[in-house]
């Protein structure tokens, strides 16, 4: 039983499987705080550009 159990620790075949799940999550936490933050109608990339035309706009008619 120690023998198998000395086996197991040395095996690194699953660790490399924790570490990819590991890195899929971290990138679908990214994915989805990039999304939220550009992706909303009240501020972010939308609010910006919708700014951007107004003062271009406001200053071109001044």
């Amino acid at each position: 039983m120690l023998q198998f159990i000395k086996s197991l620790s040395r095996d690194e075949r699953g660790v490399s499987a924790l570490e990819y799940a590991v890195l899929a999550g971290i990138v679908v936490i990214a994915v989805v705080a990039a999304g939220s933050i550009f992706g909303s109608t009240t501020g972010g990339l939308p609010a910006l550009f919708q700014n951007m035309i107004t003062k271009v706009t406001n200053a071109q008619n001044a």
